[in-house]
């Protein structure tokens, strides 16, 4: 290959002949062939090459790391056009409350499914007992997940502290939605899937048939299409991993050792850069989710990224996980344009150290290769830092403020080049990381044995804070105020709490009756602690076994039933 030629002609013609197909016939093409072309070339004419040199480098001048002062032609931008208008995909003018847009979500068709198989798997699980299973009602399943919201704003050790009388523990609010029997019992039997469909999958056990995330369809489908439905993101998306905490036994939770949360479920996340909307997720479930044999990051994107909807002209963030060239080229062809962070091991990267950096090489330091469509750029900031691109050019005059030391040893502000590429990976990179921060704020896991149950809890976060960012998002389109995500929480409890079951208030009966069975003359003998004032009592109910005061100067029986509703 002729190392003399017009290299800044053929970067172009490369470049061009790669996004021909991807870009509209408006888009510009002109001022692309307009570009001022020079003659760029560090060697001389007559310079020798040798072979081997040129078989490890190439011979053409795009095998060698350019200065910032070189110029690089900037690509034809894509043209943004989404299948649906972005945003919500609701009523722009109609006022939606918070249970509404929850129930988006958690519809009719959800809270019938985890009635149907929670009743399915308590009375399964209840058979031969003594005490029957008591039917699980719609209205008793939003009365659950109004605690379970609940229990994420006001985070208590244990769930039983919840309905505890105590002067410490004195939460009306628990008691008179549902009592404290009832709510763990339908935590014990809560089931997202048929129990028979259960028992027909374990026997597949060992097999290609197994279905590992079985327990959690199928309202890990019909949550997923929810996510799908009702939001189209805007240009800027990003997808990252997601991590949520688990120590259960099971063969799907992952250690990773730089997360905060290090032991846990880990979930692949596909969420808008600009308001942190989760558009599509998965739960990783072991190698076998590697289809295609290029690596875990590739099949991810192209899994998160399988949504007939979604449209042409996006602009993807992903960090160096994802990033590699085969990826970025096969985006390229869907019309997605992509931008991350890349290893410098991962093949396809430049291997040449033609003009390379140092460890003695300044701050704010750009350096850059173009092959076709893809720029690979590095900057030196603290450390070396290095991108793929398939959106950007080299450098655009951007700068970026930084502290350095000056002669003197003082810290002084200092403006440095910082690349386009770079500028906008960490502006709209943390689409995930705010998704994060929204579900971490009152999020409602709790620990539980049963690892499906760690997965219901986060979906309802992923619900709650989807439903939170609509109502930001139609607030915006209707210029109104939007309420912070507590009070929106809040709202939305209360809300769930008037359509759930409302716990019965009569008077005790027979069976409820205070019973005296220990001869109460005598000052000793079979007395115990009530469980209220922790005074020797000869009295306990009958039905709920609690020694309580019954006397004209105290009555823990009746404080008692009335703050636990235990016996009802």
């Amino acid at each position: 290959m002729n190392i003399k030629g017009n290299t800044q002609f053929s970067h172009q013609s490369v470049l061009l002949s790669h996004l021909e197909d991807f870009t509209d016939e408006d888009s510009s093409d002109e001022e692309w062939n307009n570009t001022p072309r020079k003659r760029r070339t560090s060697r001389k004419r007559n310079r020798p090459v040798s072979s081997g040199q040129e078989e490890e480098d190439g011979a053409d001048d795009e095998d060698r790391w350019h200065d910032v002062d070189e110029e690089d032609a900037e690509p034809p931008q894509p043209r943004f056009r989404p299948e649906r208008d972005v945003g919500p995909q609701l009523n722009r003018t109609a006022y939606y409350t918070p249970l509404e847009l929850f129930q988006l979500f958690f519809s009719t068709t959800v809270i019938d499914t985890l009635v149907k198989h929670t009743n399915a798997y308590g009375k399964l699980k209840h058979h031969g007992h003594k005490d029957s299973w008591v039917p699980v009602t719609t209205a008793d399943m939003y009365s659950f997940i109004c605690l379970v919201l609940y229990m994420g704003i006001v985070p208590l050790k244990t769930l039983k502290e919840f309905w505890r009388g105590s002067r410490l523990f004195s939460l009306p609010f628990p008691a008179s939605v549902m009592p404290c029997r009832r709510f763990l019992a339908i935590s014990r039997s809560l089931h997202m899937n048929d129990p028979a469909v259960e028992m027909a999958n374990d026997q597949k056990k060992g097999t290609s048939g197994y279905d590992k995330l079985c327990k959690i369809k199928p309202l890990y489908g019909q949550i997923l299409e929810a996510c799908h439905t009702f939001f189209h993101p805007y240009q800027h998306i990003s997808i990252d991993e997601r991590m949520v905490a688990s120590k259960a036994r099971t063969v799907l939770k992952q250690y990773i050792k730089n997360k905060p949360t290090k032991w846990g479920f880990k979930l692949f996340v596909l969420a808008d850069s600009v308001c942190g909307y989760t558009l599509n997720f998965f739960v990783y479930g072991g190698r076998e989710d590697e289809r295609t044999g290029k690596g875990l990051g590739y099949d991810a994107v192209m899994r998160l990224l399988n949504i007939p909807f979604l449209g042409k002209g996006y602009k993807l963030y992903v960090d160096n996980f994802y990033t590699s060239p085969t990826l970025f080229l096969d985006l390229l062809k869907r019309s997605i344009w992509a931008c991350g962070t890349v290893r410098s091991n991962v093949s396809g990267y430049p291997k040449t150290k033609k003009n390379d950096t140092t460890k003695k090489t300044p701050r704010g330091t750009i350096q850059w290769i173009r092959k076709g469509a893809l720029l690979f750029v590095k900057w030196v900031d603290t450390r070396e830092v290095t991108m793929c691109t398939t959106m950007h050019k080299a450098y655009s005059n951007d700068m970026a403020k930084r502290k350095v030391k000056d002669a003197g040893g003082q810290w002084t502000v200092k403006e440095v080049p910082i690349p386009g590429s770079i500028k906008d990976y960490n502006r709209h990179m943390g689409g995930v990381d705010l998704s994060d921060a929204l579900i971490g704020y009152y999020n409602v896991i709790h620990k539980t044995q049963k690892w499906y149950k760690t997965l219901f809890y986060h979906f309802v976060d992923i619900a709650t804070v989807n439903a939170f960012i609509l109502h930001k998002e139609i607030c915006k389109l209707q210029n109104r105020p939007t309420v912070t995500q507590k009070n929106f929480r809040e709202q939305l409890i209360l809300s769930l709490s008037e359509i759930g079951s409302t716990p019965r208030r009569s008077a005790p009966q027979n069976n409820m009756l205070p019973v005296s069975p220990f001869k109460v003359n005598r000052a000793t003998v079979g007395r115990r602690a009530c469980v209220v004032c922790k005074r020797k009592s000869p009295v306990y109910c009958s039905t709920c076994q609690k020694t309580l005061c019954l006397t004209t100067l105290r009555n823990c029986y009746s404080k008692w039933h009335r703050s636990n509703s235990i016996c009802i």
